[in-house]
């Protein structure tokens, strides 16, 4: 029998440390699992129901983002007085893009002294001749995100430019050139036609308007921020809003409360599938690892070691006490690769373990969900010289200078769902003339990684709270200090 001084520290335990135990165990059984599985050969639908539970997981944390966000920013923003209010948000959106623009010299520094490209013989599966997004039209689908022609859209799909292919020079009505491939050893049953077009035709490439089924989360931040600050300035005609509000926040969180239970199933069936669907390990490890190896030590220096030292230093407080009240936070990043869908965890984190006043975390977070990428910014960063390096281009200093702008810009605009730093990519390469269809080259490894910058983006946003929560503490009562 276990004496009673070890009961009640077990049950101690596991009472404030139970679902971040369960969670960790989850991590591990789905990565053993995923690898077990793989030697089976599963079809597609079998991976597809295996899946089911991990995408439950999913969906359920998507649904609480919404009603979160606004929920959150409008009652916590409605009390705060306006000088409070602008104070905390300069402070906040400064801090962020501070911390995302050294995030994105760590890794030039780092990719710049490792090399990884260099000697790294790659398969370029370039798709060619289109053309891409430029860094002004993504500046303004930045822009247009922030004011949405239509909210309800906003809570389903944000704009996105496109550009089609239009036609130039129409293709010749007279007879074409037929090119005559005679046997050979290759070709033995016969004479085999190419058709070639003369002349060839010619394309120009023209944006359009559309929409990417992806929430605009930025949107909604921004309104429910200003409806927020407004509420607060109408008193007592706008209070029975705020306590609608209000109590919607308490349900929301009452309901990730009882969700919580439901994650280390989950996270079992969510990393398994991921790993049932990537591609061979050793070949990943053999042509990527000197890159991925670049990247985790990039996240590594800017999340362990950086953001702590930026932590202790403007509060004075030990800042690894206070990342271990968000372990769990960071391990629903890792299982979800979204720090959008992981906010409702790092709201309940930072509110019950870390003791951040409520009004704080309300409006700091969803910000930070929103334009603070570090992560994903030190990532464009390394993969964008990565590239250059493949592909044996020089990069002045003027490039580099140009990349680390345009990754810091880019990341801002990048949706906190999976693999989003794919698509701002390409703002980064187009900027320094890069090809951009070389992302192919980083897409096999790019799932993994994600997980773990996606945790950095999340550490970033929580630690930014307790930051801000110092600097702002004495324009709250001191009866708020905790909530």
């Amino acid at each position: 029998l276990c004496p009673p001084a070890l009961l009640t520290y077990v049950k101690d335990y596991m009472r404030q440390n139970g679902l971040l135990t369960l969670s960790v165990l989850a991590v591990i059984t789905g990565c053993v699992l995923g690898f077990m599985l793989r030697g089976l050969d599963l079809s597609t639908q079998a991976k597809i129901y295996f899946s089911f539970p991990g995408e439950l997981l999913m969906r359920i944390l998507k649904m609480l983002i919404l009603p979160l966000i606004t929920s959150s920013l409008m009652s916590g923003l409605s009390s705060m007085e306006s000088k409070a209010c602008c104070r905390m948000g300069v402070l906040t959106v400064t801090y962020y893009l501070w911390t995302t623009f050294i995030a994105v010299v760590v890794g030039i520094v780092l990719v710049l002294i490792i090399k990884p490209g260099y000697g790294t013989h790659m398969e370029s599966s370039r798709l060619g001749g289109g053309q891409v997004i430029t860094s002004a039209d993504a500046l303004l689908d930045l822009v247009r995100n922030m004011i949405p022609s239509n909210l309800i859209e906003a809570t389903f799909q944000q704009y996105k430019t496109d550009i089609i292919p239009i036609m130039k020079t129409p293709v010749s009505t007279g007879r074409p050139n037929f090119v005559y491939l005679m046997p050979d050893e290759d070709n033995p049953k016969g004479r085999t036609v190419q058709l070639e077009l003369t002349p060839p035709p010619e394309f120009e490439y023209k944006t359009r308007p559309d929409s990417s089924p992806q929430m605009n989360v930025l949107g909604i931040v921004i309104f429910s921020a200003t409806m927020g600050l407004l509420l607060g300035k109408m008193g007592e005609r706008g209070a029975p809003l705020v306590n609608v509000c209000q109590c919607i926040n308490e349900c929301v969180m009452k309901i990730i409360n009882a969700a919580v239970w439901y994650f280390p199933f989950g996270i079992i069936f969510l990393v398994a599938g991921k790993i049932l669907d990537m591609s061979d390990p050793s070949t990943l490890g053999k042509k990527l690892g000197w890159y991925g190896m670049t990247v985790m030590a990039g996240l590594f220096v800017h999340g362990l070691i950086l953001l702590p030292f930026f932590y202790f230093i403007l509060t004075w407080k030990n800042p690894f006490t206070y990342i271990r009240g968000l372990l769990q936070a960071m391990v629903i990043a890792l299982a979800t690769s979204s720090s959008s869908a992981t906010l409702p965890i790092t709201m309940k984190c930072l509110l019950e373990n870390c003791r951040v006043d409520r009004q704080i975390a309300r409006f700091v977070l969803p910000v930070g969900a929103t334009i603070n990428m570090d992560g994903t910014a030190l990532y464009e960063a390394v993969a964008a010289i990565f590239i250059a390096q493949v592909n044996e281009y020089e990069l002045d200093f003027g490039q580099l200078v140009t990349i680390s702008i345009t990754a810091t810009a880019a990341s801002i605009g990048a949706a906190g769902i999976p693999q989003a730093g794919l698509v701002t990519m390409v703002i980064v390469l187009t900027s320094v003339g890069l090809p951009a269809d070389d992302i192919t080259l980083i897409v096999a490894i790019d799932w993994i990684l994600d997980r773990f910058r996606t945790m950095i983006n999340v550490l970033g946003d929580a630690l930014a709270a307790g930051i801000i929560g110092h600097l702002c503490q004495k324009d709250f009562p001191p009866d708020r200090a905790v909530s």
